[in-house]
């Protein structure tokens, strides 16, 4: 019966996967931004109270309640919460939960691999672009995989104080980042259009990655706005020398447009996870998930 069970898995597994090998991901993402910014109050409203009841979301925690108050379901998308909606441990000795979701994976860094998911695993160094200097000094660090599903707030915070001082758009793929093809794809989150962000910080170095999806079609940050689309081809570095962007604990960072995923990795000798917390565990913006070594 478990190896019957086993091979169901599978086959449906593979019902979800395969055809995203074949449609057109960045073609369907177009369509997706541009139906998420309808203005047409009927039928705007029509899908967000649908939204709501199929995902649960709980619209009183957000600063506006009403759907009315919402020009487009973009906008009810990235809604912003009440400040009294999520208690934050704003301090120095603790790494904050970026983003409300679900921890994909939490752990330290093997060999400069990542767990992906049981069985499967990838590297830095593609998720990272090669980026060497960044990689050497994250090398056998620590890394927690954030997944944001539909019904989640997706605004992004600062786990800890940063000063940005590199960024890299990477274009890739635009595979969905749901735990069917989580399992089955490949190096996912290094095939998958990414925003890397490096920041200098009291625990040394820290990459975040904004990671895209199928219908995540633009990402934005509060400093560059919005990222895409439209799509590039090719790798986009910037670095923040002479101008400097720095961002205290809990600030926003930026925000995902539709569900994906969020790597935090840092440095090896500054902090510890939170030995409770494991995969599939839920958690919310301001959460703490680690302490800082002294």
């Amino acid at each position: 019966m478990p190896e019957t069970s086993s091979n169901s898995s599978r086959i449906i597994d593979c019902i979800k996967v395969w055809p995203q090998y074949l449609i057109p991901q960045h073609g369907l993402s177009k369509i997706m931004y541009w139906l998420m910014r309808v203005r047409c109050k009927p039928l705007k409203n029509l899908i967000i109270n649908q939204f709501i009841n199929l995902y649960n979301v709980k619209l009183n925690e957000a600063e506006r309640e009403s759907v009315d108050k919402y020009v487009s379901f973009n906008d009810f998308f990235t809604r912003h919460l009440k400040k009294s909606a999520r208690t934050w441990s704003l301090n120095g000795s603790s790494i904050l939960s970026p983003v409300d979701g679900t921890i994909s994976q939490i752990g330290k860094l093997d060999n400069n691999k990542i767990i992906q998911a049981k069985g499967k695993t990838y590297t830095i160094d593609t998720l990272l672009a090669n980026d060497v200097d960044t990689i050497a000094k994250l090398n056998d660090g620590f890394f927690t995989t954030l997944y944001l599903s539909p019904k989640d707030y997706h605004r992004i915070h600062m786990p800890v104080r940063g000063k940005l001082i590199k960024s890299i758009y990477v274009p890739g793929n635009l595979f969905a980042v749901n735990n069917a093809t989580v399992r089955n794809v490949d190096n996912l989150f290094s095939r998958n259009e990414r925003f890397i962000s490096i920041f200098e910080t009291d625990l040394g170095l820290m990459a975040k990655i904004m990671v895209g999806a199928i219908f995540v079609g633009s990402m934005e940050t509060v400093w560059l706005g919005q990222l895409t689309p439209p799509y590039i081809h090719q790798l986009d570095i910037r670095e923040y020398k002479e101008e400097p962007v720095v961002f205290k604990q809990g600030e926003e960072f930026g925000h995902f447009n539709m569900g994906s995923t969020v790597i935090l990795i840092f440095e090896k000798k500054y902090l510890r996870w939170i030995t409770s917390l494991k995969s599939d565990d839920s958690i919310q913006v301001g959460q703490e998930l680690g302490k800082v070594i002294n």
